[in-house]
């Protein structure tokens, strides 16, 4: 195995040589797994290869069951566990059903119908980071496959999948009557990852090579903003709720008509006006965290925690107009410490590289990147402090969130570069994206195999 410390040089020219000993595959197709938290996710994914003049993405199926945890108001991990248990032989028997009709030459499988379908190349699954045990029926599930079809496994990084999405988009969106759809974005890129588990500022100079420059010292933002909108929701917005997204129901609480609720918003200019306390006409104000320092640091406990107390301060009595406000600061304070830090890190990017056009693109993903209010946030603050040539890519809404076709996107990847994992491999509940890290990043924990090698 290489050592944790490896250079970085190394990781990139074994991953270099392993893509050109499989890159010239006609195509790859993968039945995907995710179990890393509360959604049951199956997907199935087709690439054809650069080498077939394209770079195009099919997805054949996808399908996502989420627990219903309401009656808990959050993620509860037993339910969360069980739900797997329940759904998810229910969801690959369904998938297999949208295997592609197999060809002649094509090895297939034989459905309980006599249907014959085409054998996936690989399987994908999560391996981490999430909950362990939630972790190991997806993955357990996807080596069972393996063993049956005689297929190899990749066991793929959830936060990587995350990081890589925009990349499948760029496939599924590419025109077929190009020569070659361009694989995007192109490393390096400038990735932010905000969801109920993570939040992330991250800078990608290779498949797995990430450094973290910033991470949340104490809780998520989609956390934050789900207990803030817990405190600020009217209670039969709350009983009605058709899921524990929170932070989703009140971004249409406080913003019902979309993009012209908040077609004024001006951001702070400079770093001075990022500093000064707005009054509310209610009595109130958020303060921004950070907002006296440069550190590379996010934090947004204090945001949901003086939510909280305003809410408690008035006993719950909020007129209609003052929650809906109370829920736009929230947000707009969130979203500014992170387009703050985001500045602070292209530009020193920008010192550390001698290139003002080192990073072009910014990538936002995970579930709170649906948020439109975020992306009208950090679209003006790169407008308006020198970084008007960074283009911000998200994925749909509906790649945002949790799901099997980002985690199959991630293993074409890495299948591609010649990586795939061993049978042993087990899963992990914490598991770092930087190879300077403890654990080694994505390539560190045992279990990976290069073009049929244990490394």
């Amino acid at each position: 195995m290489l050592p944790l410390k490896a250079p970085v040089a190394t990781w990139r020219k074994s991953a270099a040589s392993a893509y050109g000993f499989l890159r010239f595959r006609r195509g790859l197709l993968t039945l995907a797994i995710e179990t890393s938290c509360d959604d049951t996710s199956v997907a199935i994914v087709e690439k054809t290869s650069a080498i077939a003049g394209q770079n195009k993405a099919r997805i054949h199926f996808l399908e996502n069951i989420t627990a219903d945890s309401r009656a808990h108001r959050g993620i509860h991990p037993i339910l969360a566990l069980e739900s797997h248990q329940e759904n998810l032989a229910s969801l690959v028997d369904k998938a297999m059903r949208n295997l592609p009709v197999s060809k002649e030459g094509q090895k297939s499988i034989s459905l309980a119908d006599g249907a014959m379908r085409r054998r996936p190349d690989f399987i994908s699954a999560t391996r981490g980071p999430g909950m362990r045990s939630n972790l190991s029926v997806g993955l357990d599930t996807g080596k069972a496959l393996s063993v049956a079809w005689q297929i190899p496994v990749v066991g793929v990084h959830h936060m990587q999948a995350h990081l890589l999405t925009p990349r499948l988009v760029s496939c599924l969106a590419g025109d077929s009557s190009s020569a070659q759809a361009a694989l995007s974005p192109r490393f390096p890129f400038l990735s932010i990852l905000v969801s109920g588990g993570h939040s992330i500022l991250v800078h990608s100079q290779s498949l797995t090579d990430h450094s973290i420059m910033a991470s949340s010292d104490d809780i998520a933002m989609g956390e934050a903003l789900d207990k803030a909108a817990r405190d600020i929701l009217p209670a039969s917005l709350l009983q009605g709720a058709k899921n524990t997204m929170y932070g989703k129901t009140l971004e249409q609480f406080v913003f019902p008509n979309g993009k012209s609720d908040f077609a004024d918003y001006r951001p702070p200019m400079n770093r001075g006006e990022e500093v000064v306390k707005r009054q509310s006409p209610w009595g109130w104000s958020v303060t921004t965290p950070f907002a006296n320092t440069r550190a590379l640091q996010l934090s947004f406990s204090s945001v949901s925690s003086m939510v909280g107390k305003i809410v408690k301060d008035k006993n719950g009595d909020l007129s209609h107009e003052e929650r809906v406000d109370l829920g736009r600061e929230a947000m707009r304070v969130c979203f500014e410490h992170l387009a703050s830090r985001t500045v602070i890190a292209l530009e020193a990017l920008r010192v550390r590289h001698h290139d003002e056009n080192e990073i072009n693109t910014l990538v936002v993903s995970g579930g709170v990147a649906a948020n439109k209010f975020l992306m009208e946030v950090l679209r003006s603050f790169l407008d308006v402090r020198g970084f008007q040539n960074v283009a911000i890519v998200a994925p749909p809404p509906y790649l945002c969130t949790d799901n099997a076709a980002m985690i199959a996107w991630a293993g074409i990847e890495m299948f591609e570069a010649g990586w795939r994992t061993d049978l042993s491999c087990r899963a992990l509940r914490k598991w770092t994206l930087d190879p300077r890290a403890e654990d080694g990043g994505v390539l560190g924990p045992t279990g990976w195999v290069q073009n049929g090698s244990s490394v």
